[in-house]
């Protein structure tokens, strides 16, 4: 919960910028060890809702404290609002994000990632914030929907730890490790008060499964959610070369066997399909390219608009595309040329494996919160 005494959070966020399992047998509690709420997701072979990213370029971006894409854990809340959705909570957050905001929000069906993690957010308070992604999960109401949200919630934490890098570890008994609830971080950190999602989950388990359901058996499903994604989850993504042009193309009919994606896929970790109608797809229609990229395995990608001012953009693999050829004021950059332009000069090349946006609109803040 982040909404109560968000003036304090927030004050104690800028402070920090200011400035610069289950395995023990004597940790283990009976309901971690035996749960009603772990033991009915197994029996109902319940799927993780995908990760939906819907990131807000109106978000600041400030670096962790050891860096960009550097977190050290991940911080579960409870919105603390039983009469509100996963969008409405997201929109209050729009409005509200100079006194706090999370990364993402999880519910029954969805796994919403609004804020890029790879820069911190602001939901506990100093020192959290600069240590930790942060999400939120809506308050459910029914026995098959928390269990749903139980399952979401717990592998994304999991796919979170993944994909950076860090192991399981339960932060509860000794306020060092990867999983962390609200109430973790207050009680070991400081900066606030809060002790979410705690008394959500107990009486939520006992009210649907006659239960009280705990943190502690919430860090089980992380621990089996990512020993089942295995060392290959997250596969090393390969570099690109990235060549700013003016071209034009074709859709090809095969396009349909391939996808659509706001990154180029395999070289950038926030890469996720996107929906064809995006970009109103018909086999030959025009479409602009600004962008290419040619992948350490030779693939070559483009980066292409519906329209020739459209601010959206997306990715596609050249299988996509036909009738590739250049605009009359085609200007594309060689990694020499690239050195040597003068400053008017928009071209550029970029070798590795940095995000490259998919909406021109994905500017970085620079407002510090006040």
């Amino acid at each position: 919960m982040i909404r109560v005494k968000m003036q304090k959070a927030i004050l104690t966020a800028v402070a920090a910028f200011g400035f610069a399992g289950i395995f023990g047998a004597t940790t283990v509690t009976a309901n971690a060890s035996s749960s009603k709420v772990n033991d009915y997701i197994a029996s109902q072979g319940y799927k993780p809702a995908k990760v939906t990213k819907s990131i807000w370029s109106g978000f600041p971006k400030y670096k962790y404290r050891h860096g960009k894409g550097k977190p050290e854990g991940v911080v579960i809340h409870e919105t603390a609002n039983p009469s509100s959705t996963i969008y409405n909570e997201i929109a209050y957050m729009k409005r509200n994000y100079n006194n706090a905001f999370v990364h993402s929000f999880v519910d029954a069906s969805n796994i919403i990632n609004i804020a890029n993690t790879d820069y911190l957010s602001w939901g506990v308070g100093y020192p959290g914030n600069a240590r930790f992604i942060q999400f939120e999960q809506v308050e459910v109401h029914s026995k098959s929907a928390f269990a749903h949200e139980i399952a979401n919630a717990s592998w994304y934490t999991a796919y979170l730890l993944k994909q950076y890098n860090l192991k399981p570890n339960d932060a509860a008994y000794d306020g060092k490790g990867t999983v962390w609830s609200h109430g973790s971080v207050a009680s070991h950190l400081g900066g606030s008060t809060h002790t979410d999602p705690v008394g959500y989950y107990a009486s939520a388990g006992k009210k649907y499964f006659g239960q009280k359901y705990t943190m502690a058996a919430f860090y089980k499903m992380v621990k089996k959610y990512y020993n089942a994604m295995g060392s290959t989850s997250h596969s090393k993504l390969m570099t690109a070369t990235y060549t700013t042009v003016d071209q034009k193309a074709k859709l090809s009919s095969k396009y349909t066997k391939y996808y659509l994606y706001n990154h180029v896929k395999g070289s950038n970790k926030n890469a996720t399909r996107q929906k064809w109608s995006k970009i109103t797809p018909k086999v030959g229609k025009t479409y602009y390219i600004d962008m290419t990229a040619k992948k350490s395995n030779g693939s070559m990608w483009y980066r292409i608009r519906p329209s020739k001012n459209s601010a959206k953009r997306y990715w596609v693999y050249s299988g996509n595309l036909t009738n590739i050829e250049d605009n009359a004021t085609t200007a594309t950059a060689t990694s020499a040329s690239a050195t040597s332009a003068s400053s008017s000069d928009s071209s550029s090349v970029v070798s590795s494996s940095v995000d490259s946006s998919s909406v021109s609109s994905d500017a970085t803040s620079t407002s510090t919160a006040n």
